[in-house]
């Protein structure tokens, strides 16, 4: 038989050994099948009791069936499993340990196997009730996980990553963070960010590896937990220059930017570097962090841009005016009025030439700086 799930977390439980009577020989033939010290022995001679002593209102089948249920032995398949279980249920009367043990067992393979999920959840939840009711967080454990498997078995995603949850907090075993992982990821691929974020900080408590840490990120920024996705994205990039990670970074430090603060200077770097990194945010990341320099790291720079364009516009309407006015006419035949508005014209004209003159060389400069940012990115990053 597969191996349950119970042994994953490596639970040990002990054969519950009923005080015996020595009333008949169905009595004495369970008394020498569960006293006996080898396993495969031990196990034919429960078969054999229950072949002669089954049904027959014996005193000890229902352990006989318990036992059987829970003890692995060579060539037990999953039905066997089952069969016994469900036999050891029905007839009752098992201590508390015992009953769970049945419960627990039963309702893992019915998990494993995909089948009777309703009944694996009630033996589930049935266990954890006897877990709690017996104070015992081993058991609590037990049954959280095995509640989790067959949630999940059942697409319950988020009651799964709940159990599962719980299970880890309790039992601290790192195996159980491996079912979890899987939990998160069908939640994160369903859009349930918010859960999946909560599945993936276990995950990464346990694991801190790198795919976990961006897929928390992800998850926090896509449930409009910003400013702890962030933190996050920054700590994946320093495992690994990625450069859908640096974009990330770059997108929600220029949303934090503006006119008042200092934001945008981080977010050009990590845009940059998304522009050489990531082919498909290539272009719009390096769009972005020129946007950003341009309005926040250049003082005016918007203001200059119209101021430009303004003159730009003044000094061609004052060129069509005066080639309109004067263009066809000799200075000698121009009156003395003629030549003194030209005068002005020109002078007009001049100023503006200067003037955009001086705005093309400030916005030249300062498209030489930011080229130079992108020229230390490329050596940063090696390129």
């Amino acid at each position: 038989m597969k191996r349950s799930a119970l042994t994953v977390i490596t639970l040990t439980f002990l054969l519950v050994f009923p005080v015996f009577s020595q009333e008949n020989s169905c009595d004495q033939a369970y008394i020498k099948a569960i006293t006996t010290a080898d396993a495969g022995q031990r196990t034919q001679l429960l078969k054999d009791y229950l072949a002669q002593c089954g049904g027959k209102g014996s005193q000890y089948e229902n352990f006989a069936y318990a036992n059987l249920c829970v003890t692995p032995y060579s060539g037990k398949t999953a039905a066997e499993t089952t069969e016994y279980g469900e036999k050891a249920i029905t007839l009752g009367g098992l201590d508390d340990l015992m009953k769970f043990q049945v419960l627990i067992t039963v309702a893992a393979v019915y998990g494993q196997q995909g089948t009777n999920l309703a009944k694996a959840k009630n033996y589930a939840q049935q266990a954890l009730q006897l877990g709690k009711a017996q104070d015992n967080n081993q058991l609590v454990g037990a049954a959280y996980y095995v509640q989790g498997q067959v949630q999940q078995k059942s697409n319950d995603l988020k009651g799964a990553s709940s159990s599962y949850i719980s299970a880890y907090n309790i039992l601290k075993n790192k195996q159980i963070t491996n079912d979890l992982k899987k939990v998160a990821k069908g939640l994160y691929d369903a859009k349930a960010y918010a859960d999946a974020a909560k599945a993936w900080k276990v995950c990464i408590g346990v694991a801190n590896d790198y795919a976990c840490v961006v897929y928390l990120a992800n998850s926090l920024n896509r449930s409009g937990q910003k400013d702890e996705a962030l933190t996050y994205y920054k700590q994946a990039y320093t495992t690994q220059k990625k450069g859908d990670v640096a974009y990330n970074i770059g997108v929600l430090l220029a949303s934090k930017s503006n006119s008042n603060n200092n934001g945008s200077s981080e977010a050009i770097t990590y845009l940059l570097d998304a522009s050489f990194l990531s082919e498909a945010n290539s272009k719009k990341a390096m769009d972005l962090a020129q946007r950003l320099y341009f309005n926040h790291e250049v003082p005016g720079y918007n203001e200059k841009i119209k101021d430009l364009s303004d003159r730009s516009t003044k000094l061609e309407t004052l060129t069509s005016g005066f080639n309109e006015k004067f263009g066809e006419k000799d200075e000698e035949d121009l009156s003395d009025a003629e030549k003194t508005e030209m005068e002005k014209i020109l002078k007009q004209v001049e100023t503006e030439k200067k003037a955009i003159e001086k705005l093309q060389a400030e916005q030249q400069l300062a498209l030489e700086k930011f080229n130079a940012l992108v020229e230390q990115t490329k050596t940063r990053l090696g390129i």
